[in-house]
């Protein structure tokens, strides 16, 4: 009978031995349970030509050593050492000196990695046993039932399977069962059933334990189950960076008790889990994500490392709570993956995905039964799962039944045990009004914070103070009455009110609606305040928030990590004015409160926005004590919207109320234009000669007379000031107004003045959306990432045509088309990881903002209402060209940032880079800022140059030759201009040579010298005539000094003639003009000569 056994073992052992692995598993320990339970070994990753298994043996199962074993499929060789057999042989590696190891080699062969394989092992060696084949058990006692355990084989094609025993430690005892023939392979047990293997039949599970069937469930989270697998690694890392970067080894899945959390950090951690499935089943969970700055997928693999469900790799965030997912999981051997990746760069941390609940079904078969957890029970046989404890009780491990505290403890839901009470303090209870009586006076009442935990009956313990102090009641907020039940009521439509009484609004004006509370007598009812508890994510029976007057504030809760949250609906909004879509603001409405924290720890208070009930989005922050301020936030989607604040103490899972008097208060929240509000004051209407209605789009109301006015040109209507009504602004420098006078843009065309010329620009090329990226940046985990800049600088009438989006997991879902979160501004960011780095299809956009949601003005200056471009962050421009600035504001407000950012950019003229050119950033700001506020940019590019004009080319002559002359026209360096005027075409004109020239050179010198020589002797000749005739005067006057002058006489002298001649004189000659000046003659054509009487007379002039 033997012998027969082991005839019709070995071909099935040797046949079940067959096993191919074809791409990479990570993960656990091989051999976890036996064939067909839910926990089975995952193969180590491997090629297509070998499976290699790699594990720590701690003598569980047949060839289990001390040492490190590794398994490989070799081929078919019998030796010393290995086991003979009709399938693929084993070879046992064991270290140096493990004597032990080799030994179990030696006798069970190569220490198979599987179940199956151990299982069919022990079969071989039993039955070899039996024939006496194997002669070690021959000094060992028989095997009592506690010293071995049954396993099924693996199933043959017919869908058979034997069971056989083995022995919790191999070589201790001897004289196993022989094998039997087991149950079918699809047999399965019902829901609080188990399986029983030594009788082969199905029984209830006993009181205390629960079963799902043909499936189990992991809830507790105290430690990573048995089974699992906690994988961390870090991302690909570019050449050279992998030494300074930190480690991720600890950077994985943490249990936390109730769930497990995942890594916030930007390391890949990935917990799986190995199932196989004996028929379809299905896995399911429950999740919590928060954060979409962590990536969180969720995918299955095969065997065959394919992955079986595609569409649900990539997982939703959560919205409120809580969520369920499942996944239909198929026959065979099934691997499960979950995934996180962090991509948050920022100094804030990410909010970690928590997993709990896991349940799989479609095991073949569950061999036990699953005790209760601690703080749960089964008080009845066959239970498919455990009920909690309710207050004030506790249960054990496998209880079925839970037991009430003692009255000096208390315990909470789901306990364990019951824990002291301690003694009241003051901070166990906190205040609150009552609402007016007929009387209109309130109660001040002092209440214990629930759920109460401490005993005031203990030595100084702290009393409850008495309630029922009564005070006026504050009046109503505006827009409310006090009605005759001294409650507060909204005034009717048309009317207004400070919070005392309705007065309808004048004729010719209208309520301006919204909702204002500045008066916390109660909690109005479009508000609700609830606690999410901060250990396992519930919501709690509780009010989070308490009114206390003339402020609301945050209540005790259960205990200081429990989010208290206050929720306010506004069903929608009505605007004056209706939004454009290319108008400079898309302000539907605002909200503005006040509040303050008061912290002794690292407090958080939360600021969130939904939009129809969908997830809250987080909008700001404020960490530790804040002293009194003020908030707003433009509401930019007219819909129906709520507004959360959600306060917490601390972060620490503890319980207990050690920091219940750090607390947040609001004392006022205004919001404006809300659908259905009430009205504290009216606003004229336009005098249209009807009911009152906006003015047109780029009309203003002038108060003065009533009228629509229609803006200017070169100014806007700024659509909702915070500081009045809807007025004409006008445009910043080097900007124009639309048609309808809604904001202001530039149409790509600047013009600038210098001394003597005027430079004028075209950037018609750069009205696209140009995207650019900076260069790569690591974080200390080695995440490589780049900010992504998109740009829509000039043109398309104003219209933002710049777009940033959030793909880190919309994108990623089939049926949002791959649609993401998407930011649309002039100037956006987004933080972008490279696909090769994160193994994605696509490369991760995350964390989109906008930079600019307004031009504030094109100028050369380095200064524009009050945003600074300091030239010195970038290399000097050329001292002939400045730069051109584009200045932007975002209307978007930050706790850092309280004027909104801005964006600068600079564009420079740079001839050497044809079409859009190149940006940069800062060289000491690689993240394109410096204080996180305004962000500049450099945009060098072609485009940038003026337009070319007359001023930047020059003429150059050229040479005379053969009678003609070229003119050529060259650009002046360096050439700082483009497109424009063209460079002239050369010009040609007729011309003489330059001996011809030379030789009418030489012709007139030569006259010229013959002239002047002629004229140098007539005027030396008519020099020597002059010299005789001057000295022959002075001769005769000396002769005659002392005698009397004769009289004149009219007579005729002696040889004079006695006609007179008539002389007709022509106009001199340039040559006689000469002669005049030389020879100083007189009009009668005589010379003059001065002659000097020897008695020193008066000069006489000839």
């Amino acid at each position: 009978m033997p012998g027969a056994g082991v005839t019709a073992t070995v071909p099935v052992c040797a046949a079940r031995l067959r096993f191919r692995c074809r791409d990479r598993f990570k993960g656990v320990t091989p051999g976890a349970a036996p064939e067909g339970d839910a926990r089975v070994p995952v193969p180590f990753p491997g090629d297509d030509a070998r499976c290699r298994f790699r594990c720590r043996y701690r003598g569980r199962f047949p060839g289990a050593g001390r040492g490190r074993c590794r398994w490989r499929q070799v081929r078919a060789r019998a030796g010393p050492g290995r086991w003979r057999g009709a399938g693929p042989r084993g070879r046992c590696r064991c270290p140096r000196g493990a004597e032990r190891c080799r030994r179990r080699c030696a006798m069970a062969g190569a220490g198979t990695g599987t179940a199956a394989r151990r299982a069919l092992l022990a079969l071989c060696v039993a039955a070899a046993a039996a024939v006496g084949l194997c002669r070690v058990g021959e000094r060992l006692h028989v095997c009592k039932e506690s010293e071995y355990h049954y396993e099924y084989t693996a199933c043959d094609s017919a869908g058979a399977r034997w069971r056989v025993a083995v022995p919790h430690t191999p070589g201790l005892c001897t004289g196993l069962p022989d094998p039997v023939k087991g149950t079918e392979c699809s047999f399965s047990c019902k829901a609080g059933e188990f399986l029983d293997m030594k009788a082969q039949a199905c029984k209830p599970c006993a009181e205390g334990t629960y079963s799902l069937g043909t499936g189990v469930r992991f809830d507790e989270w105290d430690e990573l189950p048995h089974g699992f697998a906690n994988v961390a690694s870090n991302l690909e890392l570019d050449d050279g960076f992998s030494d300074v970067v930190e480690n991720c080894t600890m950077s994985t899945w943490v249990p936390l008790g109730d769930y497990i959390a995942s890594n916030t950090d930007e390391c890949t951690a990935t917990l799986m889990y190995a199932v196989s499935l004996k028929q379809s089943g299905t896995v399911s969970f429950e999740y919590i994500y928060p954060d979409s700055s962590i990536v969180f997928e969720f995918f299955v693999q095969n065997d065959q490392c394919q992955p079986t469900v595609e569409e649900s790799r990539w997982m939703r965030t959560t919205e409120k709570g809580w969520e369920f997912h499942s996944v239909e999981l198929s026959r065979g051997n099934n691997v499960l993956y979950w995934r996180t990746t962090a991509f948050s760069v920022w100094s804030k941390v990410p909010k970690p995905v928590l997993v709990r609940n896991i349940g799989i079904t479609g095991v073949a078969y569950t061999s036990e039964c699953f005790p209760c957890k601690p703080g749960t029970f089964a008080a009845a046989a066959g239970s498919s799962s455990c009920q909690l404890c309710p207050a004030n009780s506790f249960s054990s491990k496998g209880a079925t039944a839970c037991q009430p505290c003692e009255p000096t403890t208390y315990a909470e839901p789901g306990s364990a045990s019951c824990k002291v009470r301690p003694p009241c303090t003051d901070k166990d209870y906190f205040y609150t009004h009552t609402a007016c009586d007929a009387n209109g006076e309130t109660q001040l009442m002092f209440k214990w914070a629930e759920p109460k935990i401490c005993s005031e009956a203990l030595p100084r313990a702290a009393q409850l103070p008495p309630s029922g102090l009564k005070t006026r009641c504050p009046p109503c907020n505006p827009g409310f009455y006090k009605s005759n039940s001294s409650s507060c009521e909204p005034c009717p439509y048309g009317s207004y009110s400070n919070g005392s009484g309705c007065v309808r609004c004048p004729a010719g004006t209208e309520p301006v609606l919204g909702l204002e509370y500045k008066w916390w007598n109660v909690l109005p009812p479009n508000m609700e305040t609830t606690v999410l508890s901060g250990v396992n994510f519930e919501y709690k029976g509780m009010a989070g928030w308490e009114v206390a007057g003339d402020y609301i504030y945050t209540a005790a809760g259960a205990s200081d990590n429990d989010f208290m949250i206050l929720t306010l609906l506004v069903p929608g909004f009505s605007p004056p004015q209706p939004a454009l879509e290319d108008g400079d603001s898309k302000e539907v409405a605002r909200i503005t409160f006040v509040f303050e924290t008061v912290c002794s720890v690292s407090c958080e208070l939360y600021f969130m926005v939904g939009i129809n009930s969908r997830t809250n989005t987080p909008v700001e922050t404020w960490t530790g004590p804040r002293g009194k301020q003020s908030y707003t936030y433009v509401v930019e989607k007219n819909a129906t919207t709520s507004f959360t604040w959600a306060f917490q103490r601390t972060r620490y899972r503890e319980a207990g109320r050690r920091y219940t008097s750090d607390v947040a208060k609001l004392y006022s929240i205004n919001v404006t234009n809300v659908l259905g509000g009430v009205a504290s004051f009216c606003r004229r209407c336009a005098s249209t000669g009807g009911p009152c209605a906006p003015c047109p789009p780029g009309h203003a109301l002038d108060h003065s007379t009533g009228a629509c006015q229609p803006c200017p040109p070169g100014t806007f209507l700024r659509g909702h000031p915070p500081d009045g009504p809807p007025t004409c602004q006008p445009c910043g420098p080097g900007t124009r107004s639309n048609q309808i006078r809604s904001l202001c843009y530039s149409d790509c065309t600047f013009s600038l003045a210098l001394p003597g010329r005027t430079l004028h620009y075209d950037f018609s090329a750069l009205s696209a959306s140009t995207a650019f990226t900076s260069g790569p940046s690591f974080t200390s985990k080695g995440l490589k990432y780049f900010h992504h800049f998109n740009i829509s600088l000039c043109g398309n009438h104003g219209r933002k045509a710049a777009s940033c989006t959030d793909n880190v997991t919309d994108s990623r879902l089939p049926d949002e088309g791959g649609s993401g979160r998407v930011v649309t501004s002039h100037v956006c960011q987004a933080i972008v990881v490279p696909s090769d780095v994160v193994g994605h299809r696509a490369a991760v956009s995350s964390q989109p903002v906008s930079l600019a949601d307004r031009l504030l003005g094109v100028t050369v200056s380095s200064a524009l209402d009050g945003v600074a471009a300091p030239p010195e962050l970038f290399p000097p421009a050329s001292p002939e060209l400045p730069d051109i600035v584009f200045f932007f504001r975002s209307s978007e407000v930050t706790q850092s940032c309280a004027g909104g950012r801005a964006t600068t950019i600079r564009l420079r003229c740079d001839p050497l880079r044809p079409g859009t050119g190149g940006l940069a950033v800062p060289s000491k700001c690689p993240e394109g800022t410096c204080d996180g506020c305004t962000f500049h940019l450099l945009w060098a590019t072609a485009e940038g140059c003026p337009r070319c004009s007359a001023n930047h080319f020059r003429a150059i002559v050229g040479a005379c030759q053969g009678g003609v002359q070229r003119t050529m026209y060259v650009w002046r360096e360096p050439r700082l201009c483009h497109g424009g005027q063209r460079l002239p075409a050369p010009r040609v004109h007729p011309c003489r040579s330059a001996e011809f020239w030379l030789k009418v050179g030489v012709s007139v010198g030569t006259c010229v010298a013959v002239l002047l020589a002629a004229l140098a002797a007539y005027f030396w000749k008519k020099n020597q005539k002059l010299e005789y005739k001057y000295s022959r005067l002075v001769l005769n006057a000396a002769a005659k000094e002392s005698e009397l002058p004769a009289p004149d006489s009219c007579a005729i002298m002696e040889g004079e003639d006695g006609e007179d001649e008539l002389i007709f004189t022509s106009k001199k000659s340039l040559l006689g003009k000469i002669r005049c000046l030389a020879t100083k003659r007189t009009p009668d054509g005589f010379d003059s000569v001065p002659l000097k009487p020897s008695s020193g007379g008066t000069d006489l002039e000839l």
